[in-house]
């Protein structure tokens, strides 16, 4: 290889010459320490590969579990509409006689970016409070009578980001015999996935009802896969009416163990508290919920077994059994 390449150049008539290009430059003991490669711009995301992944597994086995069990959140948070119609039948230890019916419906209306919705409930006044269908409805005290049923249909204005946060306003009628009372309430949920397995999902929600009058409720989910079909949920809530001046406290530890896309099955450990007189535990419930998919994807029937230790009974074991036929429709299935 050529030393020295010349390049003929009518530069005053003579012939000039010029150092080949890899020449160029400060000789080598005069330049500073090489830089290190650039790195590629996608470099700094090649992290969040694997973590984002990994979330959106856990957001998906969330999602669906939920939706199989007509979870409440599944109800709240959905932009699709979604019906839900409940027989249910409760034996053992404060049951009631005969089957009780319940339903609900959220439709969006096909306006405003189906940002409002049309809800239609029976006792929207017990729906305000925190009562997901994985732990069975508190059953009421003996010889406690039967509140009369009541209808509720509101408006629902909703705004969210996909599997971030949710917002939404409800303003409505509450229809019992031939009274019409208005009612209100709001709810706002975020989600965040500190580990890549592991979500937390906070919830508030502020409501007024002229029957239990104004309250608030604070939820915290925290979710974790133990496998793919078995998800792990710690709930953590608290109910406080202003009428009573008091904070209804519930901690769950739940397992969900779907089986096959028509069997799941449900184990859960509840403490169930109050904050007046005192703060203590009036009740300790063990459960398992087998629910299975009777027919395509919208009825379902649920089996649960269940023990209560309630205080009233100086915790001793109190065998309850719970039955629920449920036709459960939404734009999914």
């Amino acid at each position: 290889m050529a030393a020295a390449l010349w390049v003929p150049l009518l530069v005053l008539g003579d012939e000039v010459p010029v150092s080949p290009p890899e020449m160029v430059g400060p000789p080598p003991e005069m330049a500073g320490p090489p830089l290190p490669p650039a790195a590629p711009q996608d470099a700094a995301n090649m992290l969040d590969t694997p973590r984002d992944y990994l979330s959106g597994k856990l957001v998906g086995l969330v999602s669906s579990i939920d939706r199989f069990f007509g979870d409440d959140r599944h109800y709240q948070e959905s932009n699709d509409s979604v019906f839900e119609m409940d027989v249910n039948r409760v034996a053992g230890y404060a049951g009631q006689p005969g089957f009780t019916f319940s339903g609900r419906a959220n439709v969006h209306l096909p306006i405003a970016e189906q940002k409002l919705h049309l809800l239609l409930e029976t006792n929207p006044d017990k729906n305000a409070v925190v009562d997901p269908t994985q732990i069975q409805q508190l059953p009421q005290q003996p010889n406690e009578p039967a509140a009369q049923q009541s209808f509720g249909a509101a408006l629902r204005f909703m705004q969210q980001e996909a599997e971030r946060w949710h917002l939404s306003a409800d303003g409505g009628l509450k229809f019992q015999g031939l009274s019409t009372t208005p009612f209100a309430r709001t709810r706002a949920s975020v989600e965040m996935s500190p580990l890549e397995e592991w979500r937390v999902k906070l919830t508030e929600t502020a409501f007024w009802f002229n029957t239990i009058g104004a309250g608030e409720t604070t939820q915290m989910d925290i979710d974790h896969t133990i496998s793919e079909p078995v998800l792990f949920r710690a709930t953590s809530s608290a109910n406080w009416l202003n009428n009573t001046q008091n904070f209804d406290l519930r901690q769950d530890l739940t397992v969900f163990h779907t089986l096959d896309e028509r069997r799941a099955m449900m184990y859960q450990a509840s403490a169930i508290g109050v904050s007046q007189p005192t703060t203590q535990v009036i009740d300790y419930v063990v459960l398992m919920q087998y629910r299975y998919r009777l027919h395509r994807k919208w009825m379902f029937f649920d089996f649960s077994p269940q023990l209560h230790f309630p205080r009233e009974r100086q915790f001793r074991p109190s065998p309850q059994f719970s039955f629920r036929l449920e036709m459960l429709f939404d734009e999914l299935k």
